[in-house]
């Protein structure tokens, strides 16, 4: 199990998305007045809490949504998880499409670091339940103590 840390949405793509505290998902759609969202296989984003505080760590000194991630969840290492992994927080229920991404042009944070953790720690899942996530959710992986 993990804790959601932070929410974020964007409504223009190649922008840092905003912690918003709450947001709603949809079915086959992503999250309600985000970007990305529409019918693909990378509807919502997420990074591991603890990728983010490394990384912090080595003097980048990031916000939540910078790296364009939607959910950020404390206790769950994303990038290990296969992809067809189901994810479950309250009603949403996630099913994990990708991991990592291409990165075509250096984000401000690559060109300040010499790195960015997205495109191999972000993992991309679609929606097969909608429903609300906000600060401060528990969020459960299929297979884990608390099943889904």
């Amino acid at each position: 199990m993990g804790k959601v840390v932070a929410v974020c949405i964007s409504p223009k793509r190649g922008t840092v998305k905003q912690n918003v505290g709450k947001i709603h998902l949809i079915k086959d759609y992503g999250i309600e007045h985000d970007a990305h969202a529409g019918n693909w296989h990378r509807q919502v984003s997420l990074l591991s809490y603890e990728r983010i505080r490394a990384f912090n760590e080595k003097g980048a000194n990031v916000e939540a949504g910078a790296f364009g991630e939607n959910i950020i969840v404390d206790g769950i290492d994303f990038v290990n998880l296969p992809v067809g992994t189901i994810m479950k927080c309250k009603d949403v229920i996630l099913e994990l499409t990708q991991i990592g991404k291409e990165c075509h042009t250096h984000c401000e944070i690559y060109k300040r670091m010499g790195e960015c953790i997205m495109p191999k720690q972000g993992v991309f899942a679609k929606v097969l339940q909608g429903g609300d996530i906000q600060i401060g959710d528990e969020f459960y992986v299929s297979g884990s103590d608390t099943d889904c």
